[in-house]
C-alpha cells in the first residue's frame, strides 16, 4: 500500500509475518534528480513482493535511488543488497557500520547472555531464529558512514542527521526543520514501545536511550514519521510516555529482585511483556531473546544508579538489591 504524505515523500507499509512488530513503514522521497529510500524491509519474499511492485508503480529507478538506513536490525538493513545498484549511496550511522563488517558479534552475545542465565542449548535455539540471522542483506553494499547533524539534500526536502543510540549503538533519526519532520526510525513509536536491549557497543542501553529522547525533545516537530505502526505528531507526550514505561520496568526489576539474588534470565518473567502467553515457558523462543536483552539493559541501568548490584557465581552473573 502506498500513501502519499506530502508532496514528493510516500509510506510504502511491508509486511512482516509472523512477527509482534506486524509491519514496517518504507518511506521514499522522490526527487528531480536523486531519489532516498528510508529503511528497506526484512530480506523476505513477503517484503519484496510489495516493495518492489510499489516502486514500478511509482516509476522509481533505481539507479538514482539513494538508500538511508536508521539501524543495523534486519527489518530496515535486510534489502539494501536487493535495492543499492553500482550508483547507489547507503548511507547507514558510523558506529554500526563497524559492528555489521564484523564477525564476532553474535559471539559476544552468546557469551554475555549465556552468563546471565539463559540456557546455552535454547539460546542457540532463540539466536538460530533470530530475524537478524533469518532475513538479513544477501550482500553486503558499500557504506556511505554519516555523523550526527550531517545533512543530507533530496528533492524539497534538507535532512538532518541525528544521533540516537539506545535502542540500537548507532540509531540515526532524520529531521527537516524547515517541514518540522521527524523520521524516527524506532527511536520513537506510537503504538508499540522500542525494545531497549543490552549491547556489547553500550556500556549502559538504557541510559543512552533515554538521554536520546531528551536530544529530540528540543526539535520542534509536527510530524512524527516512525518505522513502524502509525504516524503521529505530538512527539512531546509520547516522550514523556515512554519515561514513565521504563521507570515502571525499572520498580518490576527492582520488585523482582526482593524475592531474592537472580540472573538476568530469571528476573524476565517478572516483568510484564505484551506478549499474548500465558507463562513465560510458553514465550516464543526468539522473543525470549528480546525480552532477556531488554532486562539485562535495566539490570545495568539500576546498578550504574547503585540500586542493584551484580556478582559472579560459578560462571552465572547475579543480580541483588544493594
Amino acid at each position: 500500500m502506498i500513501e502519499n504524505i506530502l508532496p514528493g515523500l510516500y509510506k510504502i507499509e511491508l509486511p512482516l509475518p509472523k512477527n509482534p512488530l506486524k509491519s514496517i513503514n518504507c518511506y521514499l522521497i522522490k526527487g528531480k534528480e536523486r531519489n532516498l529510500i528510508i529503511d528497506t524491509g526484512m530480506n523476505r519474499e513477503e517484503c519484496k513482493a510489495v516493495l518492489f511492485p510499489a516502486l514500478k508503480e511509482m516509476a522509481v529507478d533505481l539507479q538514482r535511488t539513494d538508500l538511508f538506513i536508521t539501524h543495523l536490525h534486519a527489518d530496515h538493513f535486510g534489502l539494501t543488497g536487493d535495492l543499492a545498484t553500482d550508483s547507489s549511496i547507503c548511507y547507514f550511522n558510523r558506529v554500526e557500520t563497524a559492528i555489521v563488517k564484523g564477525a564476532a558479534h553474535w559471539g559476544e552475545f552468546l557469551h554475555v547472555f549465556v552468563e546471565n542465565g539463559f540456557p546455552e542449548s535454547v539460546l542457540r535455539e532463540s539466536m538460530a531464529k533470530h530475524p537478524g540471522v533469518l532475513y538479513s542483506p544477501r550482500r553486503m553494499v558499500e557504506i556511505t558512514p554519516v555523523d550526527d547533524g550531517q545533512v543530507i539534500e533530496v528533492g524539497d526536502y534538507k535532512l538532518k542527521c541525528i544521533e540516537t543510540p539506545g535502542h540500537s549503538p548507532g540509531h540515526m533519526c532524520l529531521y527537516d526543520a524547515n517541514k518540522k519532520l521527524l523520521f524516527s526510525g524506532d527511536h520513537i513509536l506510537f503504538d508499540i514501545t522500542p525494545n531497549i536491549s543490552y549491547w556489547p557497543e553500550m556500556k549502559d542501553a538504557l541510559r543512552s536511550y533515554l538521554a536520546s529522547l531528551d536530544k529530540v525533545s528540543g526539535l520542534e516537530v509536527t510530524s512524527v514519521l516512525p518505522a513502524h505502526r502509525s504516524p503521529w505528531h505530538n512527539h512531546l507526550e509520547r516522550i514523556e510516555e515512554l519515561k514513565k514505561h521504563h521507570r515502571h520496568r525499572l520498580d518490576e526489576v527492582i520488585t523482582a529482585l526482593q524475592e531474592g539474588d537472580m540472573t538476568a534470565y530469571e528476573v524476565a518473567p517478572y516483568i510484564t511483556w505484551k506478549i499474548e502467553c500465558s507463562d513465560w515457558e510458553q514465550f516464543p523462543i526468539a522473543q525470549k531473546f528480546f525480552a532477556v536483552g531488554e532486562t539485562i539493559a535495566h539490570l545495568h541501568y539500576l546498578e550504574n544508579d547503585g540500586v542493584v548490584a551484580r556478582y559472579m557465581e560459578e560462571g552465572q552473573v547475579y543480580f541483588a538489591l544493594a
